[in-house]
């Protein structure tokens, strides 16, 4: 039967080199869940694969959109499942990769469903962030759906206003609409998740956002500044230095604050990944060839 690996993890932690090792090794392609490479805007704040990297692979939903269109990860379900249909014909196996976890849980599980609600709301609600912070509409959901406020990202403003759009539009709650039955997927599913020791993780983010401001995030980020409003870029590594331009604050806080904030990002990742009790879990300096053995135990 075919069968799709998912190799998931924090950000910085080596997901990228082990899916190209073993694409390499079944000869198959990679499917990229990572929910801010999609954008081709972006490039050295998404930690997007280089090129001797993307030459190594087949990779898949790398750039392949731009932040000024909007692509939701409901979009994303459809666009992933066609492209495996396709793939799953040349080879039964294929990989996925990301730390994206409900871009992940798309693919596997399949989304809850959301009845439609007045587009309206979703233009007040983005109206009442914009003149009075994300914090007030924190302590609308707070109010509304408190199960929905203790287990969502408070941060990520588009997260906020979904659930709340939901809650107003329906006059249910946004939880109450979560984790109904499914659908099956027709392929099997194979979940590598690669992990270390919490200093060595944040040593990683360090670094990397250090390379990242060497590699020309700055620039980059100057470029993307006139947009800052668009989804897309609500993304760590690019509202702190959209503060900087701002004038909040000085560029050594906006890199501090980048680290500290990629930093709770990884944490959250990790509760995500955690509370799945079907990932198998290695060291991220584990050796591929083990992890090969394991997959292929599995098949």
């Amino acid at each position: 039967m075919n069968t799709l690996i998912v190799i998931v993890g924090t950000t910085a932690i080596g997901k990228t080199a082990l899916s190209i090792k073993l694409a390499q090794h079944f000869h198959c392609n990679i499917i990229s869940c990572d929910s801010r490479q999609f954008f081709k805007e972006m490039t050295i704040g998404t930690a997007v694969p280089d090129k001797d990297e993307l030459a190594s692979a087949t990779h898949h939903f790398i750039q392949n959109r731009s932040i000024f269109e909007e692509y939701s990860v409901g979009s994303f379900e459809k666009d992933a499942l066609t492209k495996l249909n396709e793939l799953f014909q040349k080879n039964p196996i294929q990989i996925m990769v990301g730390g994206s976890g409900l871009y992940v849980d798309a693919v596997v599980k399949g989304l809850d469903f959301f009845p439609d609600v007045d587009p309206e709301i979703r233009v007040n609600l983005t109206q009442q962030l914009e003149e009075k912070g994300i914090e007030h509409l924190q302590l609308q959901l707070k109010q509304l759906d408190p199960k929905t406020f203790s287990t969502i990202a408070l941060d990520n403003p588009h997260r906020v206003i979904r659930a709340l759009e939901i809650c107003i539009g329906t006059g249910k709650t946004y939880s109450s609409f979560k984790n109904k039955p499914k659908d099956p997927r027709n392929f099997n599913i194979i979940k590598i998740g690669l992990n270390a020791d919490r200093e060595i993780i944040y040593d990683r983010i360090n670094r990397r956002v250090d390379i990242m401001m060497e590699n020309g995030l700055l620039e980059e980020a100057r470029t993307l500044h006139p947009h800052k409003q668009l989804n897309a870029l609500q993304t760590v590594g690019y509202r702190e230095l959209f503060d900087f331009f701002d004038g909040k604050f000085d560029l050594d806080f906006a890199v501090s604050e980048i680290k500290k904030n990629t930093r709770r990002f990884a944490k959250r990742q990790l509760t995500w990944f955690r509370k799945d009790e079907d990932i198998i879990w290695f060291d991220y300096a584990d050796d591929a060839k083990n992890i090969i053995k394991t997959i292929e135990e599995k098949l």
